[in-house]
């Protein structure tokens, strides 16, 4: 007799969390904004409880921070960009490698399909889409699990910083046709070609990506965008 008013907290924290995370990735909150509880409570005619819980979520996925009695959203980090690009760099090649051994010509098949149906590439929104979609399936095609989970947390935690790398339809042209050709060495079955693809696409994404922000700072401050670190790779990291 009480699941209709348990459920109604759980409905209101999946679609508080859903609308912030939404305007979060969209760059409608921006990197640096803070967050009242009392005024999302207000904003969404939700009550605390539902409120709390869904800036748990955000929290971790990283999209906001919690200092003392508020929240933050997070700032664009630079070094977290290049530190994840390094992640991505080792785990996703990887990943590719185990697809060519153990992908079924129909799950190719699959991926390819979702690639072409996205190929138009009219806005930014669907070229993120596209490209969350691809690293995923490609990922999935390995068949292990944790490899799939680690690239969807460090595709969340990018996500904002792609609306910027899409910018352009050249740009979207380009992430496409890699997209295309790394799909084509894995049908081949070729894993170093596939590899090698992947992290050169990975590499040059992220490359272009910090140049623009570097060159963009400024202006981007300016649209009151928080941005911190340098995204230059670290130097040596001497043992303890």
């Amino acid at each position: 007799m009480t699941a209709p008013d348990d459920a109604e907290p759980v409905s209101q924290t999946a679609q508080l969390y859903d609308n912030l995370r939404a305007a979060i990735l969209a760059l409608d909150l921006a990197p640096g904004e803070r967050i009242s509880e009392r005024g999302l409570e207000s904003r969404f005619h939700a009550s605390r409880t539902p409120v709390r819980a869904a800036l748990s979520r955000l929290e971790l996925e990283g999209l906001i921070a919690h200092r003392g009695r508020s929240w933050t959203v997070t700032p664009i980090d630079l070094d977290e960009i290049q530190a994840l690009a390094e992640l991505r760099g080792v785990l996703e090649p990887a990943s590719a490698r185990l697809a060519v051994e153990r992908a079924a010509e129909e799950s190719i098949a699959t991926v390819r399909a979702h690639l072409v149906a996205l190929r138009p590439l009219p806005d930014e929104q669907s070229s993120i889409h596209m490209g969350s979609t691809f690293h995923l399936d490609l990922a999935a095609l390995g068949g292990n699990r944790f490899m799939t989970e680690a690239v969807a947390d460090a595709l969340t935690r990018l996500e904002r910083t792609r609306w910027i790398e899409v910018r352009t339809r050249a740009a979207r042209d380009i992430a496409w046709r890699e997209h295309s050709a790394i799909v084509d060495a894995v049908a081949a079955r070729d894993a170093d070609r596939a590899a090698s693809l992947l992290l050169a696409h990975i590499v040059g994404t992220n490359d272009r990506l910090l140049a623009f922000i570097d060159a963009e700072r400024r202006r981007l401050h300016g649209a009151g965008m928080a941005i911190v670190g340098t995204g230059r790779p670290r130097g040596r990291v001497e043992a303890r």
